[in-house]
């Protein structure tokens, strides 16, 4: 069986769709396959499915559920010749039910290996296999988790965060481009993805030095002050430290085009006695903005 829950449900089992188009069905299906291979508890179920006051045949109604989609793994299977297995893939438990899966049938389940190898390489300065690993998990995403699914509280919390994975990801991702010297090519993406977090001092960190490094310093300090007022007017807070002196670097920064167009690459580099110096210092340029520079 393969299941896909970042995006739109889908599930296919021997390559036949497997997925309920009913509601409630595709609730269940989606609260097994985010815990596949652990039980789901019959009251975990009922509480996703009628989260304010569940029938008094809740039971029942979910042990129907249950018979439905073991109909549709059964079929999908009879209908290639292959030996009808619904019971081993949907298991009865004395508590709830079990979707037994491979772990890399699930789509989130590569969404964050991928992650995993991705700061693995961060962490060895790989930044080009970082940037790979991030990218293709990102490539896994469809859409919002669960996007068509009715979801209860449960359901609610696991798609947040996956969401919170993939900001993160993507965050990382930009980062590592960004060492590589790709600050053009991430322009349009950055201006995209900070319109849609405001607030994610890492993302606007990484578009003002996007658009330092491209000979948009007035730009740059804009996205800044945008940043400032929002997070101000939203929850009452200053940027953090480490953004406030990216800024103050930009401020004082000289506009030589040397410098403009040096790579993240070449700041992160040892500084050597011959080599022109950047204008924005390299405790602020060349490492990740959270990281406050040592004394």
């Amino acid at each position: 069986m393969r299941i896909a829950i970042l995006g739109p449900l889908a599930a296919t089992h021997h390559g036949r769709p497997v997925a309920p188009t009913a509601a409630k069905p595709r609730t269940v299906l989606g609260l097994l396959a985010a815990y596949a291979n652990d039980v789901v508890p019959v009251e975990t179920l009922i509480a996703e499915l009628w989260p304010d006051a569940p029938p008094r045949n809740a039971r029942t109604t979910t042990q129907t559920y249950i018979l439905g989609l073991r109909k549709l793994i059964h079929a999908a299977a009879e209908a290639v010749g292959a030996v009808p297995d619904a019971k081993q893939v949907l298991v009865t438990t004395p508590v709830g039910y079990l979707l037994r899966v491979p772990p890399s049938s699930v789509d989130a389940g590569h969404l964050e290996r991928l992650a995993n190898v991705g700061h693995r390489a961060r962490e060895r300065q790989d930044h080009q296999g970082a940037a790979r690993a991030f990218a293709e998990a990102l490539s896994w995403w469809r859409g919002p988790a669960f996007m068509d699914v009715q979801a209860g509280r449960k359901l609610r919390v696991y798609a947040q965060r996956l969401t919170e994975i993939r900001l993160n990801v993507l965050d990382c991702r930009i980062e590592a481009d960004l060492r590589l010297g790709r600050h053009h090519e991430l322009l349009g993406e950055l201006s995209t993805v900070t319109a849609q977090h405001p607030t994610h001092e890492g993302l606007v960190a990484h578009l003002m030095l996007a658009l330092y490094r491209s000979g948009r310093r007035c730009e740059a300090l804009d996205a800044y002050q945008r940043l400032r007022a929002a997070l101000v007017a939203e929850q009452g807070l200053e940027p953090a430290p480490a953004l406030g002196r990216l800024h103050r670097s930009m401020l004082n920064a000289d506009q030589a085009t040397t410098d403009l167009t040096e790579t993240w690459q070449a700041t992160h580099g040892p500084a050597r006695r011959t080599a022109p110096q950047a204008r924005i210092p390299v405790e602020a340029a060349a490492m990740p903005w959270s990281v406050a520079p040592q004394a």
